[in-house]
């Protein structure tokens, strides 16, 4: 095989091996697109050389930035000891459990998986085989994943006739419409009525706590608590994005609410194979291997879960993060560039507005912040979308109307550029 020189030549390789020259849900348009070589600290460098800031982060994963030299160094080291096992504990995935039940505030006992999806699926799993139950409550506008319990009304182009969903995907049994409930964010009122319409048959409401870039009406999550105490059905936080993020305990932490299971993702594992469904201990031994043929076991298992690598780089991220005044510098960091941003659209007449809160954040031309999904289908997403581009062009990396992240990489040096690059961005609008 003779390795691409340039730009065009790796897109037209990625064209013949991957449909759309894409990954999953992405690709970029030809404008706009590139293929990135490495990533260090907070910058992108693509296969022609050129950088870029990146507020993408590896999905928010990535909250050291790229390359953290301990993470590194703990992902080499145990590489040397062996990349992968299975069927049995290894020494990393058993000391790392231990660290994520001490950071959890709901953990009691955690199941290893791979990824994100596979965690709020498990999680769904757990709660129906504890519960007895088949049917998940899940709110509009959030998105748990890539399989088929979790693609409703994620994006949907009207708002949905609530409890029935809009599948997002081709591809889906008709019959999970019967099994899959949909709410919307932010209204206790609408939710209620959903869950005493269903409460003989509801194991679980699913939740993210921050709804993409949505955050919670105040007693919204308290709401929720009470409410699924109230009927006895289990609660679900999705911290595949805020855990480890909005603090070292997540939102658990930062709200003051604890759910009954919680599902994390790539975070967990400094950006690699790592992710878990976090609970009380009897909801949990739903998944204990030793009940397997049961009529409650829940089947967890995948070849990659636990894996050493990803348990030791976990365990690096994990150590940073506990280091002193880590979350007040991010997110007073973030503020710094959220609020320059608004500066910048605001001298240049822009109607966009930035909104977001902590490290998560977004530019979107709305007249006021969201507070549920339907704020998104009156918003100028068209226009949001050719904005984003217009900054890729500018050196910023952020997947058009997609949130953005900030790292702990991120430098007073990437604030003055954003700025500089939001400006002519602008010009260019």
């Amino acid at each position: 095989m003779t390795m691409p020189i340039n730009h065009e030549e790796w897109y037209q390789l990625a064209n013949r091996v991957l449909p759309g020259a894409g990954l999953g849900g992405y690709s970029l348009a030809e404008e706009v697109r590139f293929v990135i070589k490495e990533g260090h600290g907070s910058k992108l460098y693509d296969t022609g050389g050129r950088e870029y800031i990146d507020y993408v982060g590896g999905a928010g994963a990535l909250i050291l930035g790229h390359a953290f030299p301990s993470v590194v160094d703990a992902a080499v080291h145990q590489s040397s000891k062996g990349i992968h096992f299975f069927g049995t504990l290894n020494e990393e995935c058993v000391l790392f459990a231990e660290e994520l039940v001490e950071a959890i505030p709901c953990a009691e006992k955690i199941a290893y998986c791979t990824t994100g999806s596979e965690a709020t699926f498990y999680s769904m799993r757990i709660a129906r085989a504890f519960s007895g139950k088949d049917k998940i409550l899940k709110l509009e506008g959030g998105y748990h994943g890539n399989h088929d319990y979790s693609c409703f009304s994620v994006s949907p182009t009207a708002l949905s006739n609530y409890p029935v969903g809009q599948p997002d995907t081709s591809g889906m049994p008709s019959v999970l419409n019967e099994t899959v409930l949909i709410g919307p964010y932010n209204n206790l009122e609408a939710i209620r009525a959903i869950v005493e319409a269903n409460r003989e048959d509801l194991a679980a409401i699913i939740v993210e706590p921050v709804q993409r870039i949505i955050f919670p009406d105040a007693g919204f999550l308290e709401g929720l608590r009470a409410l699924c105490d109230e009927f006895e059905i289990l609660l679900i936080f999705d911290e595949v994005v805020t855990g480890f993020r909005l603090a070292y305990g997540g939102a658990q932490e930062y709200f003051g609410i604890l759910p009954d299971l919680a599902a994390y993702g790539k975070i967990i594992g400094g950006g690699g194979p790592v992710g878990c469904v976090a609970g009380k201990s009897d909801i949990m031994e739903q998944c204990n291997p030793i009940n397997r043929g049961q009529d409650n076991y829940a089947y967890i298992n995948g070849t990659l879960h636990g894996n050493p690598v990803g348990c030791a780089a976990g365990r690096a991220t994990l150590a940073e993060l506990r280091k002193p005044d880590f979350y007040e510098n991010l997110h007073c960091h973030s503020q710094k560039i959220q609020s320059a941003c608004q500066d910048v659209l605001d001298k240049k007449g822009v109607p966009a507005r930035v909104i977001g809160n902590a490290s998560l954040w977004q530019i979107v031309f709305m007249k006021d912040d969201p507070s549920d999904f339907s704020a998104f289908i009156n918003a100028d997403m068209a226009k949001s979308k050719e904005f984003d581009m217009l900054q890729m062009h500018e050196g910023l990396y952020v997947l058009p109307n997609v949130r953005r992240f900030v790292s702990g990489a991120h430098s007073d040096a990437d604030l003055d550029q954003t700025v500089d690059a939001l400006n002519r961005a602008c010009d260019a609008l």
